[in-house]
């Protein structure tokens, strides 16, 4: 009896045995499968945030404003790629403080405001050591949903380019008024003087009618480059391009101004070779050349001499030179010579009547057949102005000077 009851109880054991390992496996299984679906569940979160996170540095770097985020210890915890542009940064500025980062007491000063005020809006920050940037800062705090702050966002816009634009604008105003101003005050001087009776002597008043026409004459000439140099820039000008012969065409101009050539005894010489054509708006090439012969006569030393003569650069480019052996230009002075009113010598310009503005409407013109004009000059030796133009036949535009 007892051998049946202990092989009975040994069975038993044996069975509770296993039935145990099976039970603790299962719970080891489970327990696993749990770790398993943990460290998934894990995973997914990591990765959707890693995902959100790069989605937001997307977003941020597709603005085209600098945007600077600073966490509620005041340093910094994102910036974007225009910022980093804009401030010329090279290194990551994360986990820095305002001052470390972009050491500018004006920015950190402008935090300091946004902290107590809540928001500010408008600032204008200049960066002087940057090609003179001009920044608009909007900086607002951020607040939890208890109205703790817990960090601040700074956006930049850049208005250099609007603030240039504006000087321009105001700089162009002032010429214009001037320019005008200058021949009105004359004509309005002779006029009172005729009136008050120097219209009574023959001599004065047909000399003092030839000095108001002559200013007259000065405003409309220009009026008419103002509005030419207004279309060409808005591109309201329409090229009618056609194959245009250089030498017939020079001839044209060097005719035109044969007269005030003679009266400087300036010799004008066009040394175009017969075959060169160019593909071209005629009346605007036309309009070059006597601008650029029209200044070398007149700037140029009296009984001097002007040469106009072209080339074939490459196999699609014709290049024109105008040259003179007069006083020539300084250096100081050529980056600047086809800006609108810029005049080397202000006196000497005004006592010559142009308008200042032939050089930039040269400029404009040659571009808009894009081509290329530039300047080399010597001081004491002469000046030559050259000029780039499509060659007649070429089936592309002229490379530019290298």
């Amino acid at each position: 009896m007892w051998p049946i009851l202990a092989i009975l109880a040994l069975a038993g054991l044996i069975a509770l045995h296993f039935w145990w390992r099976g039970r603790m496996a299962g719970i080891e299984e489970r327990l696993r499968e749990q770790r398993e679906k943990n460290a998934s569940l894990q995973e997914q979160q990591q990765h959707a945030l890693a995902q959100a996170q790069s989605q937001q540095q997307a977003l941020f770097n597709s603005m085209v404003e600098g945007v600077l985020l600073l966490d509620g210890d005041g340093r910094v915890r994102l910036v974007n790629q225009a910022l980093e542009q804009l401030f010329g940064l090279s290194g990551d500025i994360r986990g820095r403080t305002m001052m470390e980062a972009l050491r500018l007491h004006e920015l950190q000063e402008l935090v300091n405001r946004a902290m107590v005020d809540g928001q500010v809006l408008g600032y204008e920050l200049e960066l002087p050591g940057l090609d003179n940037r001009c920044l608009q800062v909007n900086a607002t705090a951020l607040l939890n949903r208890h109205g703790k702050q817990q960090g601040m966002i700074l956006v930049f816009h850049d208005l250099t380019r609007l603030k240039q634009l504006e000087n321009t604008r105001q700089e162009f105003v002032a010429n214009v008024s001037h320019e005008l101003r200058t021949p009105l005050s004359m004509i309005k001087g002779y006029v009172e003087t005729l009136i008050n009776g120097a219209k009574d002597d023959p001599t004065v008043a047909t000399r003092f009618l030839q000095t108001i026409e002559k200013h007259a004459d000065r405003l409309t000439y220009l009026i008419e480059d103002l509005l030419t140099i207004s279309r060409l820039e808005s591109g309201q000008i329409v090229l009618s391009l056609q194959k245009v012969e250089l030498r017939p065409l020079v001839d044209d101009v060097v005719n035109d101004l044969h007269s005030r050539a003679s009266d400087k005894n300036v010799a004008l010489e066009n040394q175009v070779p017969p075959d060169l054509a160019v593909r071209a708006d005629r009346d605007r090439l036309q309009q070059v050349l006597f601008n650029l012969v029209d200044n070398a006569i007149k700037y140029g030393r009296p009984e001097g001499q002007v040469w106009i003569d072209a080339r074939l650069a490459d196999e699609q480019t014709i290049e024109v030179s105008v040259r003179d052996n007069g006083p020539g230009i300084p250096p100081d002075a050529i980056d600047r010579i086809f800006e609108r009113f810029y005049r080397v010598d202000k006196a000497r310009s005004r006592e010559q009547g142009g308008t200042g503005l032939g050089l930039s409407i040269v400029k404009h013109i040659v571009q808009s057949h894009h081509g290329e004009v530039w300047v080399k000059s010597t001081v004491g030796q002469g000046t030559t102005f050259f000029f780039t133009l499509p060659l007649f036949g070429s089936a592309q535009y002229p490379r530019l000077r290298q």
